[in-house]
């Protein structure tokens, strides 16, 4: 079939491909690195019980089979080292099909710890992550021209992912209409870079013209995507564009990356100037039939699994960061419907004291990601995704949102538990756990540059009220 190969995206492919398995990598250690004190055997909460409550049926996943600490972490370590090698080329230097098996043990790899990661897993680039992934499967290696059919599919993924993004906006949150949202959004956002700061104090005449540019690339340049070249490529690059700034300006794990991997595989290169390098090599080979009929029978089925995200697109109750079944392989995407206006975050304190006085001296756990200390610029941790720092942000929202997993954490806590410890930065008790912890419940906000020029403070901070009383473990009060 002369339609069925696309050679002169050989390029966008093979960034796109090494581009995603360091995405792969960086999921994978994260998810070995931080599974122990969140989903762990003793985790806040276990993979044991849930798959106990959960049939494999609605959450695919080998854990279902068999977990324990030791095989998890074999799990996750196994899936970065594969990744890292598909990074180094190792995919490019196999048969196509071996090729294939590979991308889709990742997918399978990385959707089994997703199908029991709970809360913490809850997030749209975890979907995002596994769908894309889905679709590398398909797009073939260096011995084979891309099959323009999953590019397609890409810009189809790439659509519903800004412009579900762009709709839910203009549909929810007023701010996003009058151009006012980023008033208020660099300082509340979930887990601010060391950019944050600066970006928060741009004129207000600024702050709209960023929202009415992103407005442009989540509502404009989709639809652009769709359209014969060099026009999709520029639309593209649009959104590249856009979520760069996104990543200067705050921590949103892979997300704005994943957006760009995705972007990248509609650049044309003879578009932005590489023409010589746009020409395919010479050693690309013919597509076996085989592997035709295959792709042709993917495409027909991500079209009719893309009926509920498209219906969600349309829908006045449009739902954002959504699977409509349990492989996660077409969803629905969208985040900000709304801005909060205000800053809360969470402080937990501890306290060696057996007994608690109006003398108590508390002292404060230090997280790597979110505010905390006052005088400690943002750090940047983005790909990386600190899960717990972002499940703090939204405890600050609403109490509900940590009904399952604060208690749990605080017991961790007054038991000075290794790894739970290891998410965080700073322990104030090194030696001997706290008798007592508790958390307090403050309003954060940015401090203006005379403030920050006499205080070297970032933050400003006011108590509000009591989050968690003071508590300790039985038999030790």
């Amino acid at each position: 079939m002369e339609w069925f190969p696309a050679p002169e995206y050989w390029l966008g492919r093979l960034v796109f491909q090494r581009a995603l398995a360091a995405l792969y990598v960086i999921a994978f250690v994260s998810a070995a690195l931080q599974f122990r004190a969140l989903i762990g055997e003793r985790g806040m909460t276990p993979v044991p019980e849930f798959v106990r409550r959960v049939p494999f049926r609605k959450a695919p996943s080998v854990f279902h089979w068999r977990f324990s600490d030791r095989f998890f972490a074999g799990w996750a370590w196994a899936g970065a080292a594969l990744s890292a090698a598909v990074l180094a080329g190792a995919a490019d230097a196999v048969p196509l099909w071996v090729s294939m098996v590979w991308w889709a043990a990742l997918w399978a790899m990385y959707l089994s710890i997703v199908n029991v990661g709970q809360t913490w897993y809850g997030f749209g680039w975890e979907t995002l992550l596994l769908e894309t992934g889905a679709l590398a499967v398909f797009l073939g290696n260096a011995r084979t021209a891309p099959p323009v059919l999953v590019l397609w599919l890409l810009r189809w993924l790439l659509f519903r992912l800004e412009f579900g993004a762009g709709l839910i906006k203009m549909r929810g949150d007023p701010c996003w209409r009058d151009l006012t949202c980023l008033y208020y959004h660099h300082e509340t956002q979930p887990m601010p870079g060391p950019l944050s700061w600066f970006f928060h104090h741009l004129p207000k005449p600024v702050h709209r013209v960023e929202t009415a540019a992103n407005h442009v690339a989540q509502l404009g340049a989709p639809v652009l995507l769709f359209t014969p070249q060099p026009v999709a490529t520029w639309a593209a690059l649009a959104m590249i564009v856009t979520q760069l700034w996104l990543v200067l300006s705050g921590n949103f794990a892979w997300l704005n990356w994943l957006t760009i991997v995705i972007a990248v595989s509609v650049v044309d290169a003879s578009a932005v100037g590489l023409g010589g390098l746009a020409g395919p090599p010479a050693h690309l080979a013919p597509p076996p039939l085989w592997y035709e009929v295959l792709v042709i029978a993917v495409t027909a089925a991500v079209l009719v699994l893309s009926y509920r995200p498209a219906r969600n697109l349309l829908s006045r109750r449009q739902r954002m960061n959504t699977s409509f079944e349990p492989l996660h392989l077409v969803n629905a995407y969208g985040a900000f419907g709304s801005i909060t206006r205000v800053r809360h975050e969470v402080v937990i304190e501890g306290t060696a004291d057996e007994v608690i006085t109006d003398a108590t001296e508390w002292r404060e756990y230090g997280f790597k990601g979110k505010p905390g200390d006052v005088r400690r610029l943002p750090r940047p941790f983005a790909p990386y995704h600190l899960r717990l720092d972002w499940l703090m942000w939204f405890a600050a929202l609403s109490p509900g949102y940590a009904s399952r997993w604060f208690g749990p954490f605080l017991e961790r806590l007054l038991e000075n538990d290794r790894d739970t410890l290891r998410l965080l930065r700073h322990n104030p008790f090194p030696g001997e756990p706290p008798r007592h912890v508790r958390a307090l419940y403050y309003r954060y906000r940015f401090t203006t540059w005379r403030e920050l020029r006499e205080t070297g403070a970032w933050w400003h901070r006011e108590p509000v009220r009591q989050f968690f009383p003071p508590t300790a473990l039985r038999g030790r009060i």
